[in-house]
């Protein structure tokens, strides 16, 4: 697995429910974000993915909540890729606040599909590594 790559994030108060703590659905937008963000330090851009003729596909994503997070709260996103030999690779992320309190560990099973086949390509990481100017941020 890579090291972690990770990301700040302010929890705004309009990401908040009705009992004032982040909603759950949130998660999984800062856990996106983590995941562009470390692509795009990669050098790798979305237009460069649909121009190989490839998209990222999320197969399953599971999230455990440990302790809620409320507006104004600074946390840290983290993002790291985990490749086996097959067409799916994982991705581990932690939400964290600053004073070192997990909030949240989220764990994604990913693909990357070809666009015109509509078929999750055999080797993802091998797409990351052409195209990634830092490949060493997916682990590669």
């Amino acid at each position: 697995m890579s090291e972690p790559f990770s990301v700040p994030v302010t929890v705004r108060g309009y990401e908040t429910d009705v009992q004032g703590h982040l909603n759950q659905s949130v998660y999984l937008n800062y856990a996106e974000h983590a995941r562009w963000s470390l692509l795009r330090a990669a050098g790798i851009s979305q237009s460069a993915l649909i121009g190989s003729g490839v998209g990222p596909v999320s197969l399953e994503t599971t999230i455990r909540y440990k302790r809620e997070l409320l507006a104004g709260d600074e946390v840290e996103v983290t993002c790291a890729f985990a490749w086996g030999e097959g067409k799916t690779f994982r991705i581990e992320q932690t939400v964290r606040k600053t004073d070192g309190t997990v909030a949240a560990e989220i764990t994604a099973v990913g693909g990357l599909m070809d666009l015109k086949a509509r078929k999750l390509v055999p080797s993802p990481q091998e797409y990351f590594r052409k195209l990634a100017s830092d490949p060493g941020l997916f682990g590669l």
